[in-house]
């Protein structure tokens, strides 16, 4: 025991007040009444309150303790939430009644980050499973921990009635939950019960009420066991669900919804369901399991493979798979009605947003599903199922949406305020916000007034939800896309960002990158500064700006748009920039022999007067000319499925060595200076001559990935920079990826790819954002 000498004085407790203002994903996850039991617990007096810029917090007591308490704020945060900033200061003690969690403010600007969907927790679950509950089977039970965030709020601060739930008023013993601090429903927004919540009804095609409550859903169920289509509505829209072992009804399903061969997710009733199908590494398990509950792309198993217990309409010729598991109470307690997998696909036309409103569902649907299962929880904005797929050892995202987004990418310095509007196919946009770029969720090919509506909603929607107008807006150079054609009606100064460029900053900002990178840029098309059409590109991109030094040869494509839908005419075009005319009197080449005489003799002559034969440096259409002249895909019915089938065909065990290529210089006039040419001829020549001897496809695939890597790694060593982005529609590839990431490690270089920005089109918004911002640090 320490005494105090004779005539020493203890010193006084000093009492201060904290001012604390915390922001970033802070509200909708419980942090209130986290604040409210840590002050408590530590014997503090202040309140805490939801701000449109946060969390606001003051609180009292000892400098010691608030010490304590500051530290632990961060340590013990709720595990959904994440702090951006946390500023605080000291100031001179009040009078405080204990510690209170007041009521939100809605000044000031908005800053707080609006949380994605979150997928049900283990105790809710437990809850819709329990009979002795007072929510067993309610099929829209949610708590602080989970349930719909983005899909409801209308606008900030989150509160129930800036929701859709606003219509639903509490009943006595959820508001006693709501308003107590200490449960774990305390202000969870869209918080309810069978009394008080939203309600279950099946309809029949004519929109005629079948069933209420739990017995719509349990006779949704027996429809799908009886190999109807259901439209089922869900958290972001609704998903049209069949039997996914039954063939008949999967095919049903596909003529129905126009969608001849693209894959088709499923959704499985437990982990331990897919794992008899697929599988599942520690890592894909965690990401089906996690809160964002994605789409993940796994492998068939071999029993799958000898058994086909899937249908194989699901996912024709492909070895993978895209599964989901329930992450909702209602696909709970429907996948446990119906123990089997069942197809979860978007609940629209081919090319058009989900639906996300039942009466407009019975009209776009009409047709397409038998029976509907509908509910009165009003959905603000549309939200797909996000797609990972894992690579590398980490997970990839293909397709942002729920679960991920609109949590925001953070910028190390405030930005003007920027809307970015992406490009054409996978559309999503930014909206760049201080120090924050919010990137919107997946909006898809914006191919019809469908899809132009959705793309329009979703700019209004950011601009409402952020308070924000832009003072910039930055678009792609293609002037013939829906998106920059929106741009430019817009009053706002225009910016327009070069399509590679924009991949290849996305890549860097997610990645953080300030140095000067190599970019490689590598996908099916992009309108390239000189006017043709860009597709394998090399940047050298620093802090302001980038150059082109190198670039796949070029070639022509008869038909222009055509092409992208036909691989045979790729095919055509490739080969014509090898034997010229002589071409068209060869008859042993497959792409020709998919084509009769006359179709033959007009593509000689627009190849020959170069009449609608667009150049391009394509590396997606590259793939696309392998795919048919190996004889595996002559035409696709969705983008980019001759190269998935390519990939698809590889024997890894021969994809030691690739075939030759050549790399040349080309002078650009007026900049007086060499671009490197990756010259694929001898790769061609050589692949065909295989293919000629017999030499399985499988093999010839391998072979010509690891060509494509070995190009990667030659223009790297004459290029000469360690640091490497890989970026583009052509990097979902996972052998590609795999392999040219391997290669570039093995030679001293430090590549970068993508993780949670897609890097396809889905990631242009962001880079149309990063390249301006690196455009303004040398004043352009």
């Amino acid at each position: 025991m320490v005494r105090l000498a004779q005539g020493q004085r203890r010193a006084p407790i000093v009492i201060q007040r904290a001012h604390i203002v915390i922001r970033g994903a802070v509200q909708g996850v419980g942090f209130r009444p986290f604040v409210y039991r840590l002050a408590t617990e530590l014997d503090l007096q202040g309140w805490v309150l939801n701000s449109s810029e946060g969390v606001f917090i003051e609180v009292q007591g000892a400098r010691d303790i608030l010490e304590v308490f500051l530290l632990r704020l961060e340590a013990e945060k709720p595990a959904r939430s994440f702090i951006q900033s946390l500023e605080f200061a000291y100031l001179d003690p009040v009078e405080f009644a204990g510690f209170e969690i007041r009521s939100s403010s809605s000044g000031g600007a908005r800053n707080t980050l609006v949380l994605p969907d979150i997928a049900t927790c283990p105790d809710c679950l437990a809850e819709i499973l329990d009979p002795a509950d007072r929510r067993y089977r309610y099929p829209f039970t949610n708590c602080t921990n989970c349930g719909p965030r983005f899909t409801i709020i209308e606008s900030l601060p989150y509160d129930r009635g800036n929701t859709s739930m606003k219509r639903f008023a509490l009943c006595p013993e959820c508001r006693h939950e709501y308003e107590d601090p200490l449960d774990r429903r305390f202000h969870a927004q869209p918080t309810a019960c069978p009394v008080c919540g939203p309600r279950l009804e099946l309809w029949n095609a004519s929109g005629q009420i079948q069933a209420q409550g739990d017995e719509a859903l349990l006779a949704a169920a027996a429809a799908v066991r009886a190999g109807l289509i259901a439209a089922v509505k869900g958290l972001g829209g609704f998903h049209l669900v069949a039997d996914g072992r039954n063939h008949e009804a999967v095919e049903r399903l596909r003529a129905r919804k126009r969608r001849e061969e693209k894959p088709l997710a499923l959704m499985y009733p437990s982990i331990d369901a897919v794992r008899k199908h697929c599988d599942v590494s520690r890592l894909e398990e965690r990401l089906l399991l996690s809160p964002e509950s994605p789409i993940v792309l796994l492998r068939r198993n071999s029993a799958e493979l000898r058994d086909g217990q899937i249908a194989s309409s699901v996912a024709p010729g492909n070895p993978y798979l895209g599964v989901m598991l329930p992450y909702t109470p209602l696909h709970h307690l429907l996948l446990r009605e119906l123990a089997f997998p069942i197809i979860a696909t978007s609940g629209n036309l081919s090319d058009e947003p989900i639906c996300i409103d039942e009466r407009e569902a019975l009209q776009r649907l009409k047709g397409v599903a038998d029976v509907f299962l509908v509910h009165d929880r009003p959905i603000v904005r549309h939200m797909d199922d996000s797609i990972v797929r894992v690579m590398l050892g980490r997970e990839l995202v293909l397709r942002r949406a729920r679960g991920y987004a609109p949590l925001p990418l953070s910028l190390r310095q405030p930005a003007p305020a920027m809307l970015a509007v992406g490009g054409h196919l996978k559309n999503t946009i930014a909206l760049a916000v201080r120090n924050n770029v919010f990137i919107s969720q997946h909006i898809g090919d914006l191919e019809t007034p469908e899809a132009a509506e959705a793309f329009h909603k979703v700019i209004a929607s950011f601009y409402d939800l952020y308070e924000t107008r832009p003072e910039i807006v930055v678009t792609d150079m293609h002037p013939d896309y829906l998106s920059t054609r929106f741009a430019q009606s817009c009053s706002q100064p225009l910016v327009t960002v070069q399509h590679h460029y924009a991949h290849i900053a996305a890549c860097m900002a997610e990645n953080e990158l300030e140095d000067p990178v190599l970019g490689v840029s590598w996908d099916g098309t992009g309108y390239g500064l000189d006017g043709t059409i860009w597709g394998g590109e090399f940047l050298l991109a620093d802090k302001s700006s980038f150059l082109r030094i190198a670039a796949l040869r070029s070639f022509r494509l008869p038909g222009g748009a055509s092409a992208i839908k036909e691989p045979r005419r790729t095919a055509i075009g490739v080969l014509y920039e090898i034997f010229g005319d002589r071409l068209f009197d060869r008859c042993d080449l497959r792409p020709l022999q998919a084509f009769s005489r006359v179709e033959a003799a007009v593509l000689h002559q627009m190849l020959n007067k170069r009449v609608n034969s667009p150049l391009t440096t394509s590396a997606g259409r590259l793939f696309d000319a392998v795919a048919s002249l190996s004889g595996l895909r002559q035409k696709v019915s969705f983008e980019g499925q001759a190269a998935m089938e390519l990939e698809f065909a590889i024997t890894e065990e021969e994809a030691g060595t690739g075939y030759p290529y050549a790399l040349t210089t080309r002078k650009l006039a007026p900049e007086d200076r060499e671009l490197i040419i990756i010259d694929w001829e001898p790769m061609i020549l050589a692949l065909s001559a295989d293919l000629s001897r017999g030499v399985p496809i499988g093999a010839v695939s391998a072979r010509f990935h690891v060509s494509l890597a070995e190009m990667i790694v030659a223009v790297a060593r004459r290029v000469g920079l360690e640091k490497v982005a890989l970026s583009g529609g052509c990097f979902q590839n996972r052998f590609l990826t795999e392999r040219t990431v391997r290669r570039l490690e093995a030679e001293g270089f430090r590549p970068y790819w993508h993780q949670r920005i897609p890097p396809n089109d889905g990631g242009i918004a962001l880079g149309q954002i990063a390249a301006v911002l690196r455009s303004q640090q040398r004043g352009e």
